[in-house]
């Protein structure tokens, strides 16, 4: 399922087939449509329809366009309107200083309004600005206070207002003009934006994606904006329709999530394997104690599986390039399992890789490096840190000061036993890079720098 978090289906464009568009949406697997209000009558008009069809959500609020004739009656309205159960948002509002329908004093104060709209009904903002991203970050800026959350819709600034808009806690979404074939520096600035933090639109019935550009725009051309993004983020179809499907789950309360954590979950073409929630380490820039999810799959187990509940989850793993031990807890906390199911695998020709902290010796008390050869091709081990001291104050191993002398001679023993070796690290304040490269090169093997807080 896919979720088109911004339309205008109230508009007289859709009048006389609206139930068409909406069967479309739903053959091209569009599950949910937030219909967005622009001005009282639109927002009136929104909830009607949300109330109408089951799939359909309400947005309520004032375009900048039409703020000066916004009256104290009105407002009133909107603020009825916002307690109706299937309003999920407020806007869209905001700032347009290219079309300048109103003055820009009505549409700062207007804008200041709705963003308190918003707090005090606990909901999140559709935002819209045009030409004007000094002032209206500043006026986001005024009322972030730890509980700013929405979307900057139809996005297109910069790569730096990307940025302070991502740091504020608010979502970005493009719709059709990401997929013309002049917006290459729109694309650009996708693609720094973290897919974390992405939603799809179209803005129906506006700017329809290039295939149909010059006609009505639906949300079942979503179908042509996804291929786009998966392509600018280098992730699948069926990963950007998961990932964003999550997100605006997370936003806007709509949708549907997963309820158990995956053993075997699809990222890319790869198959990763999910044995544990344990580890041992608590690292500081580990994501798991508060954030059990990587590209919208839900990872934390509500039991550790069985070897042969991991192959069943597994299933045909032919279609996949590779299959990769790395889930919420550290896979050689389950040795055992791991060499079953690896050697079920390799039996089938699989490229395998295995993530791991290095641990696993102190883990299973013995060396087990020689359990994972012809199993093992690739094996990536968490360095983190270019001394002894500095890694136990960021990943408080378990086993104290025995934990990083233990890792250094785990990356020997798999230079011995694995054909391709790799450490890497996390690119935090406090990390020596260029030392820990210089590690990486004494120890003859592969250096990775990931990024904080981007997984999978």
């Amino acid at each position: 399922m896919i979720i088109d978090t911004h339309a205008h289906l109230d508009f007289p464009d859709y009048k006389s087939d609206l139930e068409s568009v909406l069967s479309r949406a739903k053959q091209a697997n569009v599950g949910c449509i937030i219909n967005v209000g622009t001005n009282l009558a639109s927002s009136k008009k929104s909830v009607v329809l949300a109330n109408r069809f089951n799939n359909v959500y309400a947005s309520i609020g004032v375009h900048p366009h039409d703020a000066a004739n916004v009256s104290e009656q009105d407002w009133q309205a909107l603020e009825s309107l916002a307690k109706e159960s299937k309003v999920v948002a407020i806007g869209e509002t905001g700032l347009d200083y290219y079309r300048n329908r109103s003055p820009h004093e009505d549409q700062q104060r207007v804008f200041h309004k709705h963003l308190a709209l918003a707090k005090t009904n606990n909901l999140p903002v559709i935002i819209h600005c045009r030409d004007a991203n000094s002032d209206c970050l500043k006026i986001l800026d005024e009322h972030k206070n730890g509980a700013l959350k929405g979307v900057v819709h139809c996005f297109s600034g910069t790569r730096e207002i990307a940025k302070k808009c991502i740091n504020m806690g608010l979502y970005v979404s493009f719709a059709g003009p990401i997929t013309f074939s002049n917006a290459n520096t729109l694309r650009e600035v996708a693609k720094s934006i973290p897919v974390e933090r992405l939603l799809l639109e179209t803005d129906s019935p506006f700017l329809s994606p290039q295939p149909k550009r010059g006609e009505r725009n639906e949300p079942s051309y979503l179908s042509f904006i996804i291929p786009v993004l998966a392509d600018i983020y280098g992730l699948s179809l069926k990963d950007i329709e998961r990932i964003t499907t999550f997100n605006a789950y997370k936003v806007f309360g709509i949708g549907e999530t997963e309820q158990e954590g995956k053993i075997a979950y699809a990222i890319r073409n790869s198959l990763y394997i999910n044995l544990t929630n344990r580890c041992s380490n608590i690292c500081d820039f580990c994501m798991r104690e508060t954030y059990p999810f990587v590209k919208g799959h839900l990872l934390k187990l509500n039991k550790e599986p069985t070897a042969e509940e991991v192959l069943e989850a597994i299933g045909d793993p032919s279609s996949y390039d590779e299959v990769v031990f790395c889930g919420y807890g550290e896979p050689t906390e389950r040795l055992d399992v791991l060499v079953a199911v690896a050697k079920f695998l390799k039996s089938k020709g699989k490229r395998i890789r295995l993530d791991t902290n290095g641990h696993g010796d102190l883990i299973n008390g013995k060396p087990i490096i020689h359990a994972l050869r012809g199993l093992i091709d690739t094996i990536c081990i968490s360095l983190n840190a270019d001394t002894a001291k500095k890694y136990e104050e960021m990943c408080k191993p378990v086993f104290g000061e025995k934990a990083y002398p233990a890792l250094i001679q785990f990356i020997k023993d798999a230079k011995q036993v694995i054909p391709n070796v790799q450490v890497s690290i996390v690119e935090i304040p406090g990390v020596d890079v260029e030392k820990c490269k210089q590690i990486a090169q004494e120890l003859g093997v592969d250096f990775r720098v990931r990024k904080y807080n981007v997984l999978g």
